[in-house]
């Protein structure tokens, strides 16, 4: 059989040309724009929302100044980045879904009610994180939300929780929301942080290199400090978290330091870190790897950001996580390298400028071997059994893909096959992962040999009106 690939012979003419688009406009592709301005490129900066920042600086241009001092200086940082970006040799387009990027170089996005064709000659994609999945029993109760959309709701809205709260899970941003909750007077009822004295371990051969980013570490430790001082409770070590409720969360039970442990609440914030959006990178056919410290895929890169497709780039989040900051300096990195291929530098004064903030991005990653050891995901939590749902679209549980295991299925791509799993709405960005790691389990085989869904146009749900209104 032949798989239908979209044909840009047979698809409408682009409305135009552009010589960079820049897809996203978080740190990467903010900070990426503002660098082919500096060398007189203009640039398409393409993002659904309606205002610059991407998920880590959400609303930075709209923030009032209570929000600011809610959310901290890391996230003010985001003004100065946003205010570089406001330039004429800038074509900002907020409200801008991208569904269709081809290996020649066209970006089709739809925007008020009608779909749009450029044809650029160097595409970056700027897409930057996503949640990990944390598919425990209960995860789709009503009243359980991620922890990264509660913290969009706070950037984007000043919208809070009501009644007892308890975030549950690793990572940094589970302390970084319950310290800005606790500027907020929001009630926590308790922290139920998945990360044990195991985790120390692994991750102690890592902290001497980590010391070049103390900053960071800084931080992590001032916000610890400030949680114990509000004496909300921390319940180390969690394990088969549960939550609880019919029609809203009543509950969460979990083990504790070998006690078992029931916590009324009302809201559950769940997190475990972030994954790179990958999904027009694996649209694109271009080359992705299993990450295994970050246990995710990542796409294939040169030093420069080069996917293994002509003129196209990734940078920030989206190439493997590194944080707001090591975003900014990938996309400028990134930036240079579009700016020697389109004449604007030669190789000597591109390399010249690129290496101070080499030295920064480097000095910024190091402590990520340290954070990948330390908030590793349990494998419980990554990889559900009996009934948990994984494929929340398609009401497909791990049960459900274990049989399809059983029955022949080898992947993610059959396991749309067998019960269509990652053909909902959100086109598995949900699942894909899970389903990665649920496959590679019950086949005992690595996660990188399973591979992904194959991801098509169009990326994103467009409907035949906004694709009639095609310019």
């Amino acid at each position: 059989m032949t798989e239908l690939t979209a044909n840009p012979q047979h698809a409408k003419a682009p409305s135009r040309h552009v010589p960079v688009v820049i897809i996203g406009a978080g740190p990467a592709g903010l900070s990426a724009a503002s660098e082919c301005a500096q060398h007189g490129i203009k640039t398409l900066l393409l993002d659904e929302q309606n205002s610059m920042g991407g998920q880590i600086y959400r609303s930075i241009t709209r923030t009032n100044a209570e929000r600011k001092a809610i959310l901290g200086p890391d996230y003010v940082a985001g003004e100065k980045i946003a205010e570089a970006a406001k330039n004429s040799l800038i074509d900002y387009s907020p409200n801008s879904t991208v569904w269709q990027v081809n290996r020649d170089r066209q970006v089709s996005y739809k925007k008020d009610g009608k779909s749009i064709t450029v044809q650029a000659d160097h595409v970056i994609l700027a897409t930057g994180a996503m949640e990990r999945p944390f598919p425990v029993s209960g995860w789709t109760t009503p009243g359980v939300l991620s922890g990264g959309g509660a913290q969009i709701l706070l950037k984007s809205a000043g919208v809070v929780p009501n009644g007892a709260v308890v975030l549950a899970g690793c990572g940094p941003l589970l302390y970084l929301l319950a310290y800005q909750y606790l500027q907020a007077n929001v009630a926590i009822t308790a922290i139920v942080d998945t990360s044990s004295r195991a985790d120390i371990k692994s991750a102690l051969p890592h902290l001497f290199p980590a010391l070049r980013a103390f900053n960071y570490l800084r931080k992590g430790l001032n916000m610890i400090t400030a949680i114990k001082k509000a004496n909300i409770p921390v319940y180390k070590g969690s394990t088969d978290i549960a939550i609880q409720g019919d029609d809203t969360v009543k509950s969460i039970r979990f083990n504790s330091q070998g006690r078992s442990h029931t916590l009324k609440t009302d809201v559950v914030l769940l997190h475990q870190g972030v994954i790179p959006n990958t999904q027009i990178s694996w649209s694109l056919r271009a080359e992705h790897e299993w990450n295994s410290e970050q246990l995710c895929w990542v796409p294939v890169t040169s030093d420069w950001g080069a996917l293994d497709v002509p003129g196209i780039y990734t940078a920030g989040d989206g190439a493997g996580i590194g944080g707001a900051v090591v975003a900014a300096l990938q996309g400028k990195i990134t930036a240079l390298e579009v700016c020697q291929q389109l004449g604007k530098l030669d190789n000597a004064k591109r390399d010249a400028l690129a290496a101070p903030l080499r030295n920064d991005l480097n000095r910024n990653l190091a402590i990520r071997p340290f954070i990948d050891a330390l908030y590793e995901p349990k494998k419980a939590n990554r990889i559900p059994t009996g009934d948990t749902l994984v494929c929340r679209c398609e009401a497909v549980s791990a049960a459900d893909i274990n049989s399809y295991v059983e029955h022949g299925c080898v992947g993610p791509n059959q396991a749309k096959a067998f019960g269509r799993c990652g053909m909902g709405p959100c086109q598995g960005r949900q699942c894909g992962t899970t389903v990665t790691e649920l496959i590679a389990d019950k086949l005992q085989r690595k996660a990188g040999d399973v591979g992904y869904y194959r991801i098509r146009p169009p990326i994103k749900p467009i409907t035949l009106a906004e694709l009639a209104g095609n310019e």
